[in-house]
């Protein structure tokens, strides 16, 4: 049994997930592959090499998978697919592009999101936004599957893996790479950040988010949102944590005029510590939290900012 994982990857740098990813792959066992896909991606294959556990990695080094574009991305994962038993990728943005196209060209099911790992053909997965788990069990003889990065530890990196090179490149030419816009911020990333303090409706408005971000800054914590946050416009939809929006699991979580809907708790209800402030002592999210403040953010924010 040899299982393929699809590495992310800047092609300078791994992504925390494809970590993550690759000990899902250990616990369905078997010899484990990496692809790592991009353009001048050298750094990344390198990278790559050093993970625990894996055996083999495949760079596939073209122009056509810079931006890892999903028709060009999947059509590659298609051809060299076929001789693996499973095929696993993180459930971010990009796995969750070009995932579902290979599962169809493959002609079989996808399992998404899984968090654990029961047997070779056994998955859990959460539903009806993570207040229920599936137990999925699957017949394919391929199995296409996404991982969700915050339910499993990260792989270990003291690994020697060999590179071979991948020949296969063709650009579909049905789509192409026109621009992105990245947000600049001195911050760690959301996804990756030990800690996080987010804002909900309770904030007011945008401006009144920079009683976070000096928290923040005290803490070298990550600033997120609820989805009623980011609808209102307070901030950028980047930052919005949730079923809709990223999935995290911090060392610390402060949820700060959030009420707790259930969309926003199955976002990050899996972090390690959850702290929770709002004045209204029946919100759902003291339902999670292990601290909860009943107290108004505007007394609270500035004088928390004030003691650290």
């Amino acid at each position: 049994m040899a299982i393929l994982v699809i590495a992310e990857h800047d092609n300078t740098a791994l992504k925390g997930a494809t970590l993550n990813t690759i000990t899902a792959a250990q616990q369905i066992g078997g010899d484990i592959h990496l692809l790592v896909a991009g353009f001048n991606c050298q750094p990344a294959a390198d990278a790559a090499a050093k993970i625990s556990g894996v055996s083999k990695i495949l760079q596939a080094d073209n122009v056509a998978y810079e931006h890892q574009l999903a028709e060009n991305l999947a059509k590659l994962v298609l051809e060299l697919g076929r001789d693996y038993s499973h095929i696993l990728a993180p459930a971010t943005t990009t796995g969750k592009n070009f995932m579902p196209r290979v599962a169809a060209l493959l002609d079989v099911a996808q399992i998404s999101d899984i968090t654990a790992v029961e047997a070779a053909d056994s998955f859990q997965r959460p539903i009806y936004a993570g207040n229920a788990i599936a137990t999925v069990k699957s017949l394919d003889a391929i199995k296409v599957i996404t991982v969700r990065g915050t339910a499993f530890e990260a792989a270990e990196q003291n690994g020697s893996a060999d590179i071979s090179s991948v020949d296969a490149a063709e650009d579909l030419a049905i789509s192409q790479f026109v621009s992105e816009e990245m947000a600049k911020s001195d911050r760690p990333e959301l996804t990756a950040a030990k800690v996080i303090i987010s804002g909900g409706r309770g904030m007011g408005n945008g401006e009144n988010f920079a009683m976070l971000e000096q928290v923040a800054d005290k803490l070298g914590a990550a600033v997120g949102a609820s989805r009623a946050a980011v609808d209102a416009g307070f901030v950028p939809n980047d930052m919005q944590v949730g079923q809709t929006g990223k999935i995290v699991a911090p060392e610390l979580y402060i949820a700060v005029g959030i009420s707790g809907a259930i969309q926003h708790l199955a976002g990050m209800k899996d972090s390690k510590v959850i702290v929770a402030i709002n004045k209204d002592e029946e919100a759902p999210i003291f339902s999670v939290a292990d601290y909860g403040l009943v107290a108004d953010l505007f007394d609270v924010m500035p004088e928390l900012q004030q003691k650290l």
